[in-house]
């Protein structure tokens, strides 16, 4: 097992990976900004040390000094957690070849599907279902361009290959806007990514985010768990998730597991992984495989049991997989809130002091949050603070215990969204199920 991990982030996250280093007795280093010096994990940690000024650029970000900081403390492995450098293969290659144990997948695999391009040509060669679309960059002969929007048909959706975040991607319903959405495409990707490669796909219309969680140990063997699904988004940028996702035709359910699970066999996959699937008329189409933990882990982790981030540092430590495919089974239904330091109706951000926080408690009730009454919350990162996560023996249960969390949830000083999350998980249509990924925002007139 690893003797000490340096967690490299912040927030919730951090404070997360710390808790599941102390219950497998791993000692903790937290890196952070000058800001930041005052965060629950930071004050939890074996050590700390602050690596920079309040700028990612200068901290989170900071290569030299996270694997500086490693070396200073003798650390074995370093956690990249989500954001920030999770998906650098830069990073993941550089703390390897400085002598620690990336808690992750290897760099090339982070290259591998952090191109969109060369990802979705992998899936397809392992059988992963994917979207109708150009199978590689848009060529640069026009004519050539128009012939193949034509056989994958209007819609078509231009993305750039290296982006993310819902930048670098624009809808064309027509032949006569296709070449100046392709240029316009490549110039924004140039801009946002550093690299102006686009791709061509067909442009689901009602689609729903359904993503897969796998787990692999880079030795051969790998497993699901089970489904989410995440199609209640703004902007490209999930609010409330829900494990596991209804209303899914189970026999392309089942089929999509285990192309999945094939699929990380195939490329040699080490850690935790997510593959994104838009889903439509019973049909997956794969999107995206997230290399890292990701932010929506705990509704997993509350239906299955297994608990993602421990087995993230057992594989790190050259363990294999303390489970297998049937020793996985579903119990019931969870919700998880994303919770914002921001205005329910604008969406802006409200950073500031907290003076008071209480969480809500009871059963099938987890909070993953470092807040606490006094602390501020600063304008530099993100304004993500809490996720309220509610798990019942059944969805109508588990919704139920979500509004009734909500309700318990006191944060004063600031602003947040919790009025927003209450009047979600009170939706009819969203009760219902199967809303698709513009629900949210023609709710919100957006």
């Amino acid at each position: 097992m690893l003797d000490k991990v340096l967690i490299a982030n912040r927030g919730e996250i951090a404070l997360r990976i710390l808790r599941a280093c102390k219950e497998l007795g791993i000692k903790t280093v937290a890196v952070h900004s000058k800001v930041d010096r005052d965060l629950l994990h930071v004050r939890l940690a074996d050590e700390s040390i602050c690596i920079g000024p309040n700028p990612s650029a200068q901290s989170y970000l900071n290569i030299p000094a996270i694997i500086s900081a490693a070396e200073l403390t003798d650390t074995s492995a370093i956690h990249p957690g989500y954001g920030f450098l999770a998906e650098n293969a830069d990073f993941a290659e550089q703390v390897e070849n400085s002598g620690f144990a990336f808690i992750g997948p290897k760099a090339e695999t982070i290259r591998l599907m952090g191109d969109k391009v060369s990802a979705i040509k992998a899936m397809k060669e392992a059988g992963v279902p994917t979207v109708p679309g150009s199978n590689g960059p848009v060529p640069t002969d026009p004519a050539e361009c128009i012939r193949i929007a034509h056989e994958i048909g209007f819609p078509v959706i231009i993305k750039a290959a290296a982006g993310g975040g819902g930048r670098g991607m624009r809808v064309v319903h027509n032949e006569g806007s296709l070449l100046k959405s392709i240029s316009i495409t490549q110039s924004e990707a140039g801009s946002y990514f550093g690299d102006s490669t686009v791709y061509m796909e067909k442009f689901l219309q009602n689609p729903r985010h359904v993503e897969v969680q796998v787990l692999a140990d880079g030795q051969g063997n790998a497993v699901h768990l089970y489904d989410r699904d995440c199609s209640l988004q703004r902007r490209h940028q999930k609010v409330l998730e829900e494990a596991p996702a209804p209303m899914l035709d189970e026999t392309s359910r089942q089929a999509c597991f285990k192309a999945c699970v094939d699929a990380c066999i195939k490329i040699n996959y080490r850690g935790a992984g997510t593959f994104e699937f838009l889903y439509e008329d019973g049909g997956f189409y794969f999107i995206e495989m997230n290399t890292r933990v990701q932010v929506e882990h705990p509704v997993t982790e509350m239906v299955t049991g297994v608990d993602i981030v421990k087995e993230q540092l057992r594989i790190a430590s050259g363990l294999p997989l303390s489970m297998k495919q049937e020793d996985i089974k579903l119990n019931g239904h969870a919700v998880e809130s994303r919770i914002n330091a921001e205005d329910s109706k604008t969406f802006m951000p409200c950073p500031g002091k907290v003076d008071y926080f209480h969480a809500p408690g009871g059963m099938g009730v987890r909070v993953d949050s470092h807040l606490y009454s006094g602390y501020t919350v600063p304008p530099t990162y993100d304004s993500m603070i809490a996720k309220i996560i509610c798990h019942a023996p059944d969805r109508t249960a588990a919704l139920k215990r979500l509004s009734g969390a909500l309700d318990e949830t006191f944060i004063d000083g600031i602003k947040t969204n919790i009025e927003l999350q209450k009047e979600l998980v009170n939706d009819t249509n969203f009760i219902a199920g199967g809303v698709n990924i513009h629900y949210l925002e023609k709710k919100l007139g957006l």
